[in-house]
């Protein structure tokens, strides 16, 4: 007991508690009394305030300090991602250029001035879509005079809708893809796989399921839902790479003698106010 209390340190800070905690009590008892001289209220809050403060301020500065850490932890570590990023694209970037230089080497040694895959665009708006033939066809603002030509296909949004069947001067009429024209021209295609890939034709709109059929196809042994499907290239009429949509599933037909693969297109093939004309660059195809 004796060393207890010898400690001169410890009673001090067990008097300044009790005064803090005693003065505390008189702040509250006194505050809605009106007769109490207002010095007394407020050296009693200044007194709480600075021992709260003495109290407060290691927390404050460890909570701060915790979280200016975790902030410059997380900048470090965005920036490292970044620089990586950065890092990837560069090399991205070496090998499109050195593609595209053998690309155009290999043009010059083959004498060809475009291949499957070169297109332009031009863009038009949906003038009239008659309620009568709304999954047939559709009339666009550009022509002649735009270079528009019969045959070159149509996309929307990021997907195929159909192709240019008559053209105007200052105005064309597609046929969609979705059309139920059996005699329409079919689009050549093939389905991206791993290993290799498949061709066929979609030929079809099934109505019922909203849903692109692709037949004629070569074998479905590797398809597998939810590979994309794009246009071939074959039959001269469209150029390579236009993204169609992706594998839904695949189906006998009634006989259960071939197989037809269903597309869910990448197009809303409902509703659509503006287009994309695809113009080929290979000679001879439009």
């Amino acid at each position: 007991m004796q060393k207890f209390f010898s400690n001169k340190k410890l009673i001090i800070l067990m008097i300044l508690i009790i005064v803090t905690f005693g003065l505390l009590a008189v702040t509250v008892n006194i505050r809605d009394k009106k007769n109490t001289p207002p010095v007394v209220q407020q050296v009693g809050n200044d007194v709480v305030s600075v021992v709260g403060g003495v109290f407060a301020y290691p927390t404050n500065a460890v909570k701060n300090a915790t979280s200016e850490f975790s902030d410059l932890y997380n900048t470090y570590s965005e920036n490292k991602r970044l620089k990586a990023r950065i890092g990837e694209l560069a090399q991205n970037q070496a090998k499109l250029e050195v593609v595209q230089d053998e690309n155009k080497k290999l043009k010059q040694e083959l004498k060809l001035n475009g291949t499957l895959t070169d297109y332009s665009t031009v863009n038009a708006s949906v003038l009239s879509r008659s309620p009568s033939s709304w999954q047939n066809y559709l009339t666009i603002n550009r022509g002649q005079t735009s270079g528009i030509k019969k045959n070159m296909p149509v996309m929307s949004g990021k997907g195929l809708i159909g192709r240019i069947i008559e053209v105007d001067k200052v105005s064309s009429k597609v046929e969609l893809i979705s059309t139920n024209n059996e005699l329409n021209d079919k689009f050549a295609a093939e389905i991206l796989g791993d290993a290799k890939n498949t061709t066929g034709v979609v030929s079809r709109y099934d109505s019922s399921t909203g849903d692109l059929v692709m037949e004629n196809v070569n074998s479905t042994k590797d398809i597998k839902k939810g590979q994309s499907v794009i246009t071939s290239g074959l039959g001269g009429l469209t150029p390579r790479g236009l993204y169609i949509g992706k594998v839904y599933g695949i189906k006998k037909d009634n006989y259960g003698m071939t197989n037809s693969v269903y597309i869910t297109p990448a197009a809303e093939l409902r509703n659509f106010t503006v287009v994309t004309v695809i113009k080929s660059s290979v000679h001879g195809e439009n």
